[in-house]
């Protein structure tokens, strides 16, 4: 049975497996929140949510950094959507709060907020390309284009992601509004490339984001 509580000896003790590192500089350009629970402090937590609709793909997740927490998986119910009032399940679990994430979490927030690190380019490898498109990509079938839904970061900030797509893996990208956002959107002529480069470290229920 796993434990609650660690130590700080213990905590100081876990290290970060470089493809975990890897894998969750994806999940912090898509949903995954990394919270610093007071400013003393240089712990942090890695929160994982899905909505209900994805729980195999929640459940992938909790396999992958399960090692790191004692929390399984549980359903909530999230806030009453603004537009709609409607409330959707989600299924979600946190990891340890722990010295590990701290350097992630120096490179992707300041003041508390979540923003895209200058270096990216640097940091995003096809392991965590393939877990960003899990997070927030979107396949447009009749077009054949792959959206990234990067609502939550300014244009500068999407500007900077999409150079690292085309510099990084060469792949046309462009910045797009949507709804009053900024998404990055990766050329039809790319596609073929992505999937290539992806098709092998994709998790495998959200191959459907790559039109596979």
């Amino acid at each position: 049975m796993k434990k609650n509580y660690l130590t700080q000896k213990e905590r100081l003790q876990i290290l970060l497996p470089p493809q975990l590192e890897e894998i969750l500089v994806g999940l912090i350009l898509g949903d995954l929140c990394l919270e610093k629970r007071s400013e003393s402090t240089l712990s942090v937590r890695a929160k994982f949510q899905q909505g209900l609709v994805h729980k195999d793909y929640l459940m992938h997740l909790y396999e992958l950094f399960k090692t790191l927490g004692s929390q399984v998986p549980i359903t909530i119910n999230r806030a009453p959507d603004k537009r709609t009032g409607e409330i959707h399940s989600a299924v979600c679990f946190n990891t340890y709060s722990l010295p590990c994430f701290y350097e992630l979490y120096s490179l992707f927030y300041l003041n508390g907020k979540k923003i895209v690190p200058s270096n990216i380019g640097d940091l995003l490898t096809p392991l965590g390309l393939a877990y960003w498109l899990a997070d927030d990509g979107s396949f447009h079938k009749t077009q054949q284009f792959i959206r990234i839904y990067t609502n939550s970061f300014s244009y500068e900030e999407v500007q900077l992601l999409a150079s690292a797509l085309s510099d990084k893996f060469n792949l046309k990208s462009t910045v797009n509004k949507d709804q009053g956002y900024f998404i990055v959107r990766i050329s039809q002529n790319s596609v073929p490339d992505l999937q290539a480069l992806l098709k092998d470290i994709m998790p495998s229920m959200m191959m459907h984001k790559l039109g596979l």
